[in-house]
């Protein structure tokens, strides 16, 4: 079960992640009739928070369950709305190439990235998606991140009997 004074802070955050992001992608919109959109997070209870996306990139991370480290998954909004994983990035080395198992040799990261090693996913099988479920559980601590604002913690926004979440690309009206 969460914890409330972690939902508190969490509301309290989204709210100005919200206002704040939207603000970003306003100053920082190259096309003026460009819609804007927001990654909608919901479950089978409904919506659980909506944050506006100030560009076309967003990643999740998560704690990897076989080796207890943090690794991310990266994606690139497509104009129609789907996202595509372009990148992989991980603290340890091995969950790049043992857990993945990417045809690509990783590289280091570079020196501003979040995590120590990255590699691009296996262009054989590429992965493209129009939503994405994930467990956001407490062990797995999933983290969406975007440009330019604070993380937002997934996996505080769901009981433990109910941590399936899905995540889905939507224009801002």
């Amino acid at each position: 079960m969460r914890k409330p004074a972690v939902v508190v802070v969490v509301l309290v955050c989204l709210g100005t992640l919200g206002g704040g992001a939207f603000a970003v992608a306003a100053q920082e919109s190259p096309d003026e009739g460009a819609p804007e959109r927001s990654i909608v997070i919901t479950n089978d209870g409904g919506g659980l928070a909506s944050v506006a996306l100030p560009g076309d990139t967003f990643a999740v991370s998560y704690r990897n369950s076989l080796y207890g480290t943090i690794a991310e998954e990266r994606y690139t909004v497509l104009p129609d709305g789907s996202f595509r994983l372009d990148q992989i990035a991980a603290d340890q080395l091995a969950v790049l190439e043992e857990y993945y198992g990417v045809p690509g040799a990783p590289t280091a990261a570079a020196p501003s990235d979040r995590r120590n090693f990255v590699v691009d996913p296996d262009p054989a099988h590429p992965a493209v998606f129009t939503d994405l479920s994930l467990a956001a559980t407490d062990l797995g601590e999933r983290t969406l991140h975007l440009p330019g604002t604070a993380p937002v913690p997934l996996w505080a926004l769901v009981d433990d009997d109910q941590p399936f979440i899905l995540l889905d690309i939507k224009e801002t009206p």
